[in-house]
């Protein structure tokens, strides 16, 4: 829906800044005939790589039955029977894979650990414990958690950084500030209290300290540890950051005819050795778990996928994939799918890759949901594969998935990527034509796009159609235009779209936005105006920057700049005179003594009598004849 034609008039201020600048552009008003269609009629030779994309597939899996039984039924005397028969298949990456599932579930979780963990043939693992105090770490499932926390305790396992720092971000998200301080509180006193740890501190520092040998092996039998999965996951963690000394102590435990690892000791050494100068050691270790009986527990294979993600080992992350995709703990949907979506994030996406996930996900037997269809999609318009895409989204259709803003999105952020704009701006006309309305994410995609290619007229020109349409701008796609024009130097103009944006929409900038727009404004001497930005700051519930102004003037300003700021500041908060204090700290500290004292004589009399203020005036006045002693000495 069109705004009031007010609005829109109110919205010249836009032409006034493009109207020097786009004489020679050509407008972004395409006539229908011109709209890009996405359609495909000739298949192309890349498409026989995904051969499940030509048919609806309907196969049926079923699930593991032990994640069936817990997640469909509640929890019940006959539910432990039933358990009870699968004891043999209870392992502990069975464990960790129904709990998991149960993340949306915690009441069912917990009773389900406490169930399990109370058998003599099941094993606990600190990571086992990790995930359970996460899932319990909230309000409903606050009593249980300490109740597992203390539990822990008791059972020897070590409370450390890795599980109290997820926890604490938490509850302070939840504001559950009680139990946030009381998880401070135990964290901290099982530092000090915990005698094992000088035991690790002990090892690990031999480990560290020289280059694996004779040497270290003689130190480490000299102490004649008792090995435990407790022990060797703690030390593990500890050579997180020395992953070959990590490799080569796990090596040297499995060679002690007191130990023997398990999958415990396996999925630590795992998570230690998935990143980049260990990758074939990472690699090594999980043939070996294969050819003993292991498997990737569910959580360690997330956590170990991210990092491979995040460190751009995209191959490996794939090939992991993979194996944890022939294993029976196989991940979930939106695992497949954010592994696309960071494969899409590439600058030259591996079609390879994307083919290869796709089909290992496509040979589980079940229909690909719409979120692996955006996967494949968003990696194929992300390297500039229109004509596939074009085909994917036909094929989506037919599996009765219709395209929405996201579909339309991916293609909006291709085509913006190869600097194609005008073809960008016309699948906006095609989405209108088939009833699905840009929303504020495409209509970013669409000018962050044109601002990337420093088409910042095109960007401003796409934002007023935006507005004339109906749709009002986010704090976030505010930001990206500034941050253009400040780019280009344009700092009047960044300064006018803010103001015109905000008198006219409804828009609550951030306050990162705020500050560099006020501090490039004072960079030019363009104090008025961003004044004006201090007091439209107030308006928007957040505290002024004052420290910028302060600088300013005691640098730069005159005596009517600073009684023009004190009075702006004054209006919103009459009883604060720290302020003052400030201005004239920073005046006297650069030299400025007569205006400091021109200033002081113009404020109010009650604030220039302020004990603070004669102090600071009295502390000048007394090196000043000081000074002037060493002189006539």
């Amino acid at each position: 829906m069109n705004r009031p034609k007010a609005i829109v008039a109110n919205l010249r201020f836009l032409e006034s800044l493009l109207a020097s600048r786009v004489i020679a552009t050509r407008s972004l008003q395409l006539t229908r005939g011109q709209v890009t269609r996405f359609t495909l009629y000739t298949p192309s030779p890349l498409l026989g790589r995904f051969p499940y994309i030509d048919q609806k597939l309907n196969f049926s899996s079923k699930p593991n039955p032990i994640v069936e039984l817990v997640l469909t039924r509640d929890w019940s005397k006959g539910l432990e029977q039933d358990l009870e028969r699968c004891f043999p298949s209870l392992t502990h990456e069975t464990v960790v894979y129904v709990l998991k599932r149960l993340e949306g579930n915690p009441a069912n979780a917990w009773c389900f650990f406490n169930w399990v963990s109370a058998k003599r043939w099941f094993r606990a693992s600190s990571s086992l414990y990790s995930l359970v105090l996460r899932i319990l770490a909230t309000e409903e499932t606050i009593r249980q958690f300490w109740i597992t926390l203390w539990s822990m305790e008791r059972k020897g396992f070590y409370f450390d950084e890795e599980m109290y720092f997820p926890i604490l971000a938490g509850f302070r998200r939840k504001k559950m500030d009680q139990d946030r301080v009381s998880l401070t509180r135990f964290y901290n006193r099982s530092i000090q209290e915990n005698a094992k740890q000088r035991v690790v501190t002990k090892l690990v520092d031999i480990i560290s300290g020289s280059e694996w040998g004779d040497e270290v092996i003689g130190e480490l039998a000299k102490l004649k540890i008792h090995l435990s999965d407790i022990l060797v996951t703690r030390i593990l963690k500890e050579l997180r950051n020395n992953p070959l000394k990590a490799y080569k102590f796990f090596h040297w435990v499995g060679k002690q005819s007191s130990y023997e690892h398990n999958t415990v000791t396996y999925n630590a050494v795992a998570r230690v050795l998935a990143r980049s100068e260990s990758i074939e050691e990472f690699w090594s270790v999980i043939e070996k778990m294969k050819s003993v009986g292991h498997q990737l527990d569910i959580d360690t294979y997330i956590k170990i996928s991210r990092m491979l993600q995040r460190n751009g080992l995209m191959e490996d992350a794939v090939k992991l994939y993979e194996l944890m995709m022939d294993s029976s703990y196989k991940p979930l949907v939106q695992d497949c799918s954010l592994l696309l979506k960071r494969i899409s994030a590439s600058d030259r996406p591996n079609l390879d890759l994307v083919f290869r996930v796709s089909k290992k996900f496509e040979s589980t037997g079940h229909t690909l949901p719409k979120a692996i269809y955006d996967g494949i999609h968003r990696c194929l318009t992300g390297a500039g594969k229109f004509d596939h895409a074009e085909h994917i989204v036909l094929t989506m259709r037919n599996a009765g998935h219709e395209p929405d803003n996201i579909t339309y999105s991916q293609v909006v952020f291709g085509l913006c990527k190869m600097r194609r704009f005008d073809e960008a701006y016309k699948v906006l006309e095609e989405m209108e034509s088939c009833g699905c309305i840009p929303d504020i994410k495409t209509w970013t995609i669409l000018i962050q796009g044109h601002c990337d290619g420093n088409e910042v007229d095109k960007a401003l020109l796409c934002f007023s159609k935006m507005i004339v349409k109906g749709c009002d701008p986010d704090a976030n796609l505010l930001d990206v235009l500034i941050d253009s024009f400040l780019g280009q130097k344009r700092i009047d103009d960044a300064c006018k779209l803010l103001v015109e944006v905000l008198s006219q929409c409804n828009t609550s900038p951030w306050q990162g936005t705020y500050k560099k727009m006020i501090e490039n404004l004072l960079g030019i001497d363009k104090f008025e105006e961003a004044l004006d930005l201090m007091c439209l700051m107030r308006k928007h519930k957040y505290v002024p920057f004052t420290e910028p102004f302060v600088q300013y003037i005691s640098k730069f300003g005159s005596v009517e700049d600073a009684l023009k700021f004190l009075k702006a500041w004054s209006m919103e908060s009459p009883r604060s005179h720290s302020i003052y204090v400030h201005v004239f700290k920073s005046l006297l500290g650069e030299g400025r003594l007569s205006e400091a004292k021109d200033l002081l004589s113009k404020i109010r009399r009650r604030i220039s009598k302020r004990k603070k203020i004669r102090e600071l005036f009295d502390t000048v006045k007394n090196c000043t004849v000081q000074s002037l002693s060493c002189i006539s000495q």
